[in-house]
């Protein structure tokens, strides 16, 4: 199906989904019939309050959980369907992920966390190497491809973070405040990147965020409140 405002083919498509946590004998609402489609090569932005159910709808999104109720749909494929099992190895190929705190192995290189998620393929260790040089290049880190975190400013980690994100040529980026642990010139640098991404190499990406600086930079925002999807951050 295609995005009507867009006439790009959606990638992501939930619809009606709702998502409900058993905390005792109390259901907490944290999805309440929420509807959201995501154009390819969009670069989107989930705004809202803590609480408010974005960690868990880009969980769900990302094949990380499975809704109470409604469907998610990536690519076509209905991931709501699949075993866990089966949504580990979806993932593996369709999503890449980039955290808040980098979360990167000290004990290895750039160069060696980026790899990471492609010795999960059946790919050799000279085009692994391949793929790594090419997300490296992409974020402008090739020259440190032999250094270790502890050597990387925090902009720098962020972009190892982007690299190994993207190293598999994922259907999707999702990203979980990646700027939140930066300042502002170094979170600068990194929405630039994303933003090229997007516009210039089609990735679609979704980013969590709290800042609305960092939002004004995607190309669209959606707020949640109280488990519901809007346009308007005051609904």
């Amino acid at each position: 199906m295609n995005d009507p405002k867009t006439g790009n083919a959606a990638v992501v498509e939930v619809r009606d989904v709702e998502k409900v946590f058993r905390r005792g004998s109390e259901d907490i609402h944290v999805l309440r019939g929420a509807n959201l489609t995501v154009p390819s090569g969009e670069f989107l932005a989930l705004m809202g309050p803590s609480g408010s159910g974005k960690s868990t709808l880009l969980n769900l999104i990302g094949g990380l959980d499975h809704p109470t109720r409604g469907t998610v749909s990536i690519a076509g494929e209905r991931i709501d369907q699949l075993s866990d099992r089966r949504l580990a190895a979806w993932r593996a190929r369709h999503v890449g992920f980039v955290f808040q705190l980098y979360n990167l192995m000290p004990v290895l290189t750039a160069e060696r966390n980026v790899e990471l998620p492609l010795l999960l393929t059946h790919l050799s260790k000279a085009e692994r190497m391949q793929h790594v040089a090419t997300a490296l290049a992409a974020v402008g880190l090739s020259h440190r491809a032999q250094h270790y975190p502890r050597q990387l400013s925090g902009g720098e980690q962020q972009r190892v973070g982007i690299a190994r994100g993207i190293v598999t040529d994922p259907t999707l980026l999702l990203c979980d405040e990646p700027t939140g642990d930066l300042d502002r010139k170094a979170g600068d640098e990194i929405l630039d990147l994303l933003h090229a991404l997007s516009s210039e190499h089609g990735k679609t990406i979704i980013m969590v965020t709290h800042d609305p600086h960092a939002s004004a930079r995607a190309s669209r925002t959606i707020y949640l409140n109280k488990g519901e999807l809007t346009h308007d951050p005051k609904d």
